[in-house]
């Protein structure tokens, strides 16, 4: 799948919203992408799943990681896809994402499948996870950086649709200067501003 193409599913399917939005980073933007939208389509699911299972089909993955709850639908496609098993990370009564159902087996090779990556919080958080459990990340993969490229990990990214879209600090957001009134979409609770 093209970029292009990507960008049109997820406009079609209405992930794409435009507005005044609060991400679960805290940050505001006026796009706001809810792949949800799009993962509720199985036959969508399945042709980004297989766009990315492309990109890493050499790579021996034993296992697929997803962050609770964006990416649950989309790691358990890649990985049926890929012949691996699906595992997701959760969030614990103290706020940590954990292993909370799943273990893995020391060696493991683990990818790490994400919706949308915005500043990368919860994929560097999946990635410690499945490393305390003894699994080797062999990559990321991903339906939208957000950041244009700006999110770094130390093992290959590697994602169908990647473009700097506008966020802002909400101390300084134009949105919230010209009075419009934000949503928070998110499935977490967002951080609190400061």
């Amino acid at each position: 799948m093209t970029p292009e193409e990507v960008q049109q599913l997820l406009e079609s399917t209405g992930a794409v919203r435009r507005g005044h939005f609060q991400l679960s980073s805290g940050l505001h933007s006026p796009v706001y992408v809810q792949c949800a939208r799009l993962l509720e389509h199985p036959v969508h699911t399945a042709r980004v799943a297989d766009a990315l299972a492309h990109l890493f089909n050499d790579t021996g993955v034993d296992v697929v990681a997803a962050p609770a709850l964006g990416g649950i639908v989309l790691g358990y496609e890649l990985a049926r896809q890929l012949g691996a098993r699906s595992v997701f990370v959760e969030r614990d009564s103290g706020g940590k994402l954990a292993l909370r159902r799943f273990a893995l087996n020391k060696g493991d090779r683990v990818l790490v499948a994400e919706d949308v990556l915005t500043t990368g919080g919860s994929t560097q958080e999946t990635i410690a996870v499945v490393r305390r459990a003894g699994g080797t990340v062999i990559g990321v993969a991903a339906i939208l950086d957000r950041s244009g490229g700006g999110v770094k990990v130390d093992v290959p990214l590697r994602t169908l649709w990647s473009e700097k879209l506008d966020t802002y600090d909400p101390k300084a957001c134009p949105l919230c200067q010209a009075g419009k009134p934000v949503e928070k979409p998110g499935s977490r609770p967002n951080k609190k501003e400061a």
